[in-house]
């Protein structure tokens, strides 16, 4: 167990019970975010001095394991809110700080990104926002195409493009003249994320809220990034949840059990691995085998629930079913090229035949 599920079982208990219920319904899953805080999720990766835990970067990543074990759309929420705060609190003034992560930290306003834009998403096309740069504001245009939580936001934490290609890093009141957000998209799992497209037209964007730039590759000047551990333990929680199914069923059909056991050592591994990179550093490139590796285990572990329980892990609402879909979220999510061509080297091995007869 994480320490997470250690101390907050019977709070984890309730929220696994919401689970599909925040996955399959494009609505913003309030009983569940409302356990969320009363586990203390909203103040784990905010510093103490504005009001939260500070909990330092392998604490947080064993609470979100503990988190989407039990509910996948709640932990990914959280984890878009926590990205915000990161960014607030490694770009932000002291000032912009102390206005807006103590409310963040409490639970009285709430923070998503809408970065995709500048990571993984569309890179192949003309900037889709665009700022133009006056002497006391930016003026914004365009759109962020993934925005999670967008219709419940207080501030978006975007980055945008200069006619020079340099970049702004900056905090986005929603309530700013010009910017509205589009209907949920239609996911086929997570719908509670209330994930969507947010348009700027002529949005006046005060100074006062630029976090970092203008300048190139403005995200390359934190620590965060596509691809990070924080998405591979999202994914580890996940096949965490398939493979304590796997486990109980073998209670009953022992033949599960050389099967439960091959995919807990994977993942035992895995998140040693994790871990260690955390505390000893490593190659540049390593985080993305860690998430190919994650993403090949997600899918490897939900699928093999779904098998073993049969036709009834196909009908909703049980949870194998579930798992399944939402496994193929994290082939798509934050996945940029290295991480989407490692995973494709797990899944089609150049070594060995995809299938034989």
């Amino acid at each position: 167990m994480t320490s997470l599920q250690t101390h907050s079982a019977p709070l984890l208990a309730s929220l696994s019970d919401l689970a599909d219920r925040a996955d399959s319904r494009a609505i913003w899953p309030a009983g569940s975010w409302d356990i969320l805080e009363r586990l203390g999720g909203l103040r784990w990766s905010i510093p103490r001095p504005h009001g939260g835990q500070g909990c330092n970067a392998i604490e947080l990543l064993r609470r979100y394991e503990g988190l989407a074990s039990a509910c996948l759309t709640t932990c990914f929420i959280l984890s878009q809110r926590d990205a915000a705060c990161r960014r607030i609190r490694e770009h932000g003034t002291e000032a912009i700080c102390q206005e807006l992560l103590p409310p963040l930290a409490d639970g009285s306003r709430f923070a998503t990104v809408g970065l995709s834009h500048l990571t993984t998403s569309r890179q192949h096309v003309q900037p889709v926002l665009v700022a133009g740069e006056q002497r006391d504001h930016f003026v914004l245009n365009g759109l962020m195409p993934w925005v999670t939580g967008a219709s419940r936001a207080d501030f978006i934490v975007t980055g945008a493009t200069l006619e020079d290609g340099r970049q702004i890093l900056a905090v986005l009141p929603r309530a700013l003249d010009g910017v509205s957000v589009g209907p949920p998209l239609e996911l086929m799992a997570l719908a509670g994320s209330i994930t969507t497209e947010v348009r700027c037209t002529n949005v006046k964007l005060e100074r006062r809220w630029l976090l970092a730039g203008p300048i190139e590759r403005v995200l390359a000047q934190g620590k965060g990034g596509p691809g990070g551990l924080e998405t591979s333990c999202l994914a580890l929680g996940l096949a965490m949840a398939a493979i304590e199914s796997l486990h109980h069923e073998a209670a009953a059909r022992p033949q599960l059990n050389q099967t439960a056991q091959r995919l807990q050592h994977a993942a035992d591994v895995l998140r040693a691995d994790i871990y260690r990179f955390l505390e000893q550093g490593g190659p540049a490139e390593q985080p993305m085998t860690l998430r190919a590796r994650a993403n090949a285990l997600v899918l490897r572990a939900t699928q093999t629930a779904l098998t073993a329980s049969k036709g009834t892990g196909f009908v909703h609402p049980h949870p194998a079913q579930r798992w399944a879909r939402q496994a193929l979220f994290f082939l798509v999510w934050s996945c940029p090229a290295p991480a989407a061509e490692a995973t494709l080297a797990y899944l089609a091995p150049a070594d060995g035949p995809v299938c034989s007869s």
